[in-house]
């Protein structure tokens, strides 16, 4: 540990040379300790793989602490009243809950979302897959995020949700909106869009699921509807967050780790090669690779809830720890050659799912998804190429490009 250290000094979150490529600051973070202060953010960075996997399943520390402690209790100041609709729409979703009721949200969930039901989707996603990529290629290429890497998991969820076709064009935009307010230190105009998209979404959700009442169907809505357990049921409020949790989380996941996967095997022409020669042997570690090498999700909080100790540093109630998901997943103590790319690699503990009680409930439709464009696109678009260098988007915590034009 380096008492004279500034993570200042490295980590950059809104400098568009850290966006780049914030992977050597990580390395420099990992040499210097295992935590560190960040003063723009009151936060405490983590890069070390061994603690992100530690903390992720450490209950002294939690999505939120309202389950144990007001604001005034925990020293933190209430969200601004304006802010409301997203924050009643947000807190209230698996993601930003702790026990008992995470608990009891993520059981009933998990009985309309088993591993049986994701795999009954796979001919659904492999048919989408290989008609955008089709598209692509009958238009001799394109943006591949707006063709292809947005529109799969988008129609994906839409269909588990019994969302009507013409009605999708919405969900992205809202989706969008929201998950801006996952950026450290959002603007004021980010949360304004964030409260509009919640209030739409929800109003949204409140009518679909009002018709599902009705007329239950086979969808995940009406297997919200329908889900009990001992006595126990899903709110109305509870059932529109995790409507828009299984969308945002799974779109923005799905939709990045598609664009930066492609980006990287460009970036790694003996690695693409090797990946079109054996597309059926190696998609499987491929898909967990790309995951792992540029990571989609950079940054997961937690509050702490109770007083750790963290390299010999104490962190006390009421901090807030910055868990660095990209610098886990390069963390050369775990991984071999972490800043390469190796699609054969096996011994991938990469935590782009996260861990603990909030691991990814939609982890395996996200790599039937992965997996299925991959393999669309290797198939219908062997000669698939980068026509100009791609741009990033403004954000750190939620990362990916602009867009992504390629040439077939």
């Amino acid at each position: 540990m380096d008492a004279a250290f500034e993570a200042s000094e490295v980590f950059a979150p809104s400098s568009p040379h850290f966006l780049a490529d914030p992977y050597p600051a990580y390395a420099t973070l990992r040499e210097k300790g295992r935590a560190h202060f960040y003063a723009p953010t009151g936060q405490w960075l983590i890069p070390h793989h061994a603690d992100v996997a530690a903390l992720l399943r450490d209950r002294r520390l939690g999505r939120t602490y309202l389950h144990r402690f007001t604001h005034e209790e925990f020293g933190r100041p209430a969200p601004p009243a304006e802010h409301e609709p997203f924050h009643v729409l947000n807190d209230n979703g698996m993601l930003d809950l702790e026990a008992p009721t995470h608990t009891r949200i993520r059981r009933l969930v998990s009985k309309a979302f088993t591993p049986r039901t994701v795999e009954q989707r796979r001919p659904y996603v492999a048919e989408l897959a290989d008609r955008f990529a089709r598209e692509l290629v009958a238009d001799g290429g394109g943006d591949l995020a707006a063709r292809v890497a947005e529109p799969l998991p988008v129609a994906v969820i839409a269909q588990m949700l019994g969302i009507p076709e013409s009605d999708r064009p919405l969900l992205r935009p809202w989706s969008a909106a929201i998950c801006g307010m996952y950026e450290l230190n959002p603007p004021e105009e980010t949360a304004a869009r964030a409260v509009r998209a919640s209030l739409e979404f929800t109003a949204y959700l409140r009518e679909l699921i009002a018709v599902r009442r009705k007329e239950p169907g086979d969808d995940l809505v009406s297997a919200l509807i329908a889900a009990h357990d001992e006595g126990e049921s899903l709110t109305e409020q509870e059932m529109i967050s995790t409507c828009v949790l299984l969308l945002n989380a799974g779109h923005e996941a799905t939709v990045n780790a598609t664009v930066n996967g492609w980006y990287a095997l460009f970036r790694h022409p003996a690695q693409l090669a090797a990946l079109r020669a054996d597309p059926t042997g190696l998609i499987p570690t491929a898909v967990e690779e790309l995951m792992r090498h540029d990571t989609p999700l950079q940054l997961f909080e937690r509050w702490v809830l109770d007083d750790i100790e963290v390299d010999g540093r104490l962190i006390p109630r009421g901090s807030e720890v910055a868990l660095l998901f990209g610098s886990a997943n390069h963390d050369p103590a775990v991984f071999t050659r972490p800043a390469g790319l190796d699609l054969t690699r096996r011994d991938n503990p990469h935590i782009s799912f996260s861990a603990g009680i909030h691991y990814c409930i939609g982890a395996p439709l996200a790599r039937i998804e992965l997996a299925a464009s991959l393999g669309a696109l290797l198939r219908r678009a062997p000669r698939l190429r980068l026509a100009a260098e791609p741009a990033r988007r403004p954000n750190f915590v939620i990362r990916g490009l602009e867009e992504l034009l390629v040439e077939v």
